[in-house]
């Protein structure tokens, strides 16, 4: 079944009203997304902590504890190094006891508090005992089954919900068609929601020496009902025994509230930095450009990125600078480097349709599941709804 098709099915699963809160709320992070920066002389910078599950949703189930029972003194503990450390900074949490707070209220906290940061810290569990690691999520279409299990498993509790129907429109966790909604939509914080992504993994890979599972995509309703940069963190596999036990732990409690407090603050400093620049410096800025070995020549390629618009596929982003030559991308044919609010941004091949696009970023799926698409013009990453509008523009 083709997109078309399950969209169309979609439709017929009474979705109308659901698509079109879909588009409301795209709109409304277009507008909200205009005025995000420059305005934290003006107000404190917010951060909204989401300590999943709760009450009579346990989440998963370890051997010795649940998931319910293990977020919370890591989000409390979180939001006290965060009051500690950034006193200038605001706190909100959803929960800050063991309650059932529904999904599509832990979204309107942080929408009306007007958050610069939303963060949903929850555990993982797998059938095989032997998985451990952190992995961060960012709201958009899954690009591996692994990935959708996840958000199944996240997006299952609104059938604890008692008017789960109604409040959400037919959306059902367990239906992949459900899912296609996400493929029609942009989320206009992707960008920076990536980023923050990034550097919580960075800091659970390099301080709280973690098995760093990566950044990743899922379709999770409460990032898509959030109207600022939200990711969703699995802070380890209560399903492992022996992580279990870190989890459980006191130690290990702090470890992994003060990697995401650390990258609370590298984001919120790089923010405001943007925020103070912004008039005078670009979006973003190409700062390498490098063929890998062996790749083919690429006649009039640098001409048609600086002359028009492109779409090109993001792999990979990093707080610090990987070779584009580096085995780490062995097997892409050309690998090119992006700076933005201090990660760099790796992306590879080039074409000027969407079709085509997707049929390379295919390929690239194999070796590089979670992805995506990004848009380019005059040699800068754009807003890839930004590139769609121009292009659309210009047809008429």
């Amino acid at each position: 079944m083709d997109n078309v098709q399950l969209a169309s099915s979609f439709k017929n699963k009474r979705s109308y009203g659901f698509i079109l809160v879909c588009f409301l709320l795209f709109f409304l992070n277009h507008a909200t997304a205009v005025c995000s920066y420059g305005h934290y002389e003006s107000r404190p910078f917010t951060v909204v902590i989401d300590p999943g599950h709760g009450g009579r949703d346990p989440g998963a189930v370890g051997r010795n504890t649940t998931e319910k029972d293990v977020v919370l003194p890591i989000s409390l503990k979180l939001g006290e190094y965060i009051r500690e450390y950034l006193p200038d900074v605001k706190v909100i949490f959803t929960r800050t006891t063991d309650e059932f707070v529904e999904i599509h209220r832990r979204a309107e906290i942080a929408n009306s508090a007007g958050a610069d940061l939303f963060i949903s810290v929850h555990a993982n569990s797998n059938n095989n005992r032997n998985i451990q690691g952190t992995e961060t999520y960012v709201m958009g279409l899954h690009t591996s089954r692994e990935n959708l299990e996840v958000a199944r498993k996240e997006n299952a509790v609104i059938f604890k919900e008692d008017d789960y129907d109604e409040q959400y429109d037919g959306f059902d966790p367990d239906s992949e068609e459900s899912y296609i909604i996400f493929s029609l939509m942009q989320n206009t914080y992707l960008a920076q929601s990536l980023n923050f992504a990034a550097l919580l993994q960075d800091e659970f890979r390099s301080r709280a020496r973690r098995v760093d599972r990566g950044v990743k995509q899922a379709g999770f309703i409460v990032l898509w009902q959030t109207t600022m940069p939200s990711v969703l963190v699995e802070v380890g596999f209560i399903s492992n025994p022996q992580e279990e036990r870190f989890l459980m732990s006191d130690q290990g409690q702090n470890y992994i509230a003060s990697g995401i407090f650390r990258a609370v603050r590298s984001y919120k400093e790089s923010v405001e930095r943007r925020s103070r620049t912004l008039a005078s410096t670009s979006q973003s800025s190409r700062v390498a450009s490098a063929s890998v070995s062996g790749s083919p020549a690429r006649d009039g390629f640098e001409e048609n990125i600086e002359k028009r618009i492109g779409f090109r596929v993001q792999v990979s982003s990093s707080g610090s600078l990987i070779p584009p030559e580096s085995e780490y991308f062995k097997g892409l044919d050309d690998i090119e480097v992006y700076e933005s609010d201090g990660l760099y941004k790796y992306v590879t091949g080039y074409a000027t349709t969407l079709d085509e696009i997707r049929e390379k970023r295919k390929k690239i799926n194999e070796k590089f599941p979670d992805a995506f698409i990004v848009a380019v013009k005059n040699g800068q990453l754009i807003p890839l709804r930004e590139a769609l509008e121009a292009l659309e523009e210009t047809e008429h």
